[in-house]
């Protein structure tokens, strides 16, 4: 009887040794956990790369060293040019062309005004914030055009993929203009319209 004992006994350790052990069938494997994907980054505004071509209106002022010779009136003309979009910024140049009738004194007015500009500025987003200078060139009624510079600063805005509209303000300088001893100094404050090809 002890022996039929040992042996039930025995028996029912190498029974159940395998299910204290563990099952047969290999333990569930955990799913790896992956990383988030970035999302990619926003557009920084619409692409400004392209030739564009429009007009500006607005008010021109004219001082001189001379007492009594200035003048102030609208001015407005043609504007077009090329820009190139890097990102986040965006670098140009271009041309205009502005008509006045800016009396200065008897018989001397400001009948033009014509640049040649580089510019550059910060997208924001449908909106470019810029700088821009350059070469002037400026024709007075009974005295003749001489050269000179300007700087300024602007924000345009995409109204559309095609078309946008901004405001400029310039500085402009002509010393010594046409040799005559007179410095000239000229405001212009306009709105423009471009159509982007």
């Amino acid at each position: 009887m002890k022996r039929t004992l040992t042996v039930l006994a025995a028996t029912s350790a190498l029974i159940a040794g395998p299910a204290l052990a563990g099952s047969m069938t290999p333990a569930p494997q955990e799913e790896p956990v992956m990383a988030p994907v970035a999302a990619p980054p926003a557009p920084a505004g619409p692409d400004w790369t392209g030739f564009y071509a429009g007009g500006q209106l607005g008010y021109g002022n004219v001082e001189t060293n001379v007492p009594g010779v200035d003048g102030d009136d609208v001015i407005g003309g043609l504007t077009f040019g090329y820009d190139y979009d890097l990102g986040n910024w965006v670098v140009g140049a271009g041309m205009d062309y502005d008509f006045a009738d800016i009396t200065l004194a008897p018989g001397n007015s400001l009948e033009r005004v014509y640049r040649v500009k580089a510019r550059g500025g910060y997208k924001v987003g449908d909106g470019l914030i810029y700088g821009t200078g350059g070469y002037a060139n400026a024709d007075v009624s009974g005295i003749g055009d001489d050269d000179g510079y300007f700087v300024g600063a602007g924000y345009e805005h995409m109204i559309s993929q095609n078309v946008s509209l901004g405001g400029e303000v310039l500085y402009h300088e002509f010393d010594n203009f046409q040799s005559t001893g007179t410095d000239v100094e000229a405001t212009t404050v306009q709105l423009r319209g471009t159509f982007r090809f």
